[in-house]
């Protein structure tokens, strides 16, 4: 099983079904969805029909697909999540050696550097089940963002990702334009 070490703030877990109330917290707050679907919070039947059977999708506790729950060291108190799954995993071509890096975090936890803080412990736990000699497991990051959400860009750009392309990004729930950038993984 993957796992994900503490870090000098957080604690990690791969998150579940179990966890619909927190996640159904964190929709709530429109600044939180603000660049993702303009500020409208979850429903509890959306997180219900569309989100949680999407999570249960993609989540793969070996290879650490998932959404990483993040939570104070201190406290146990749940900030936020990291997600971690195949770039295009929605469509019948996923790209499970390239894998999109996502996160979303309670407004109360924001400018305090904890995204960042995550996503970096979340790929350090990826770099240390690579085989740098075996280029079939040589893996990209990548993440993206809507143009206007600037504090998820600085988060990729803190991460050492490099643009890549302004484009149209496909999902089921909707296409948007998005950035893209992206990091690729090496000893």
């Amino acid at each position: 099983m993957h796992t994900v070490a503490n870090s000098e703030r957080l604690n990690f877990r791969l998150m579940s079904s179990d966890d619909e109330s927190i996640l159904w917290e964190l929709d709530q707050d429109p600044a939180v969805m603000k660049y993702i679907n303009g500020g409208i919070p979850t429903s509890r039947e959306a997180l219900r029909s569309i989100y949680l059977p999407r999570l249960n999708q993609y989540t793969d506790p070996l290879k650490g697909w998932g959404m990483w729950a993040t939570s104070l060291l201190e406290s146990d108190v749940f900030v936020g999540w990291i997600l971690v799954r195949p770039m295009a995993f929605f469509t019948d071509y996923p790209e499970t050696h390239h894998l999109e890096l996502g996160w979303r975090f309670q407004q109360a936890a924001w400018g305090k550097g904890y995204a960042t803080e995550a996503a970096k412990a979340v790929i350090s736990s990826f770099i240390r089940s690579i085989d740098f000699n075996n280029q079939q497991t040589k893996k990209l990051f990548s993440a993206l963002a809507v143009p206007e959400n600037l504090a998820s860009i600085k988060i990729m750009k803190k991460l050492g990702m490099t643009y890549v392309k302004t484009a149209l990004h496909r999902d089921p729930l909707g296409d948007e334009v998005a950035l893209y950038y992206q990091l690729e993984l090496s000893e």
